[in-house]
């Protein structure tokens, strides 16, 4: 079922950013995702990158490790900074 108010994930967009940095097709993502045991399609990846699919934590992990970032790097730059400015301050 199509979400149309909200997307299902925020770091779709910076999921294809990193694979196109580094000249992989979705094809060859999920291939090293599925030798990873990850078992994710093409098709899959691609729900993922245009915000349509959930992503877990574990795969959220797994899709950083291969694409050699951090989890949070993975997350939209505003979302990054809203974060930090509502971290708890150290009495």
């Amino acid at each position: 079922m199509p979400r149309t108010i909200h997307p299902a994930n925020v770091v779709g967009p910076q999921i294809r950013k990193a694979r196109c940095q580094l000249e992989l097709s979705q094809s060859e993502l999920a291939a090293r995702c599925q030798m990873a045991g990850l078992d994710i399609s093409r098709s899959t990846l691609g729900q993922i990158e245009i915000r349509f699919r959930y992503i877990s934590d574990e795969e959220l992990f797994i899709l950083a490790s291969l694409l050699g970032v951090t989890p949070n790097d993975l997350y939209p730059t505003e979302m990054r900074k809203q974060m930090r400015g509502k971290r708890a301050k150290p009495k």
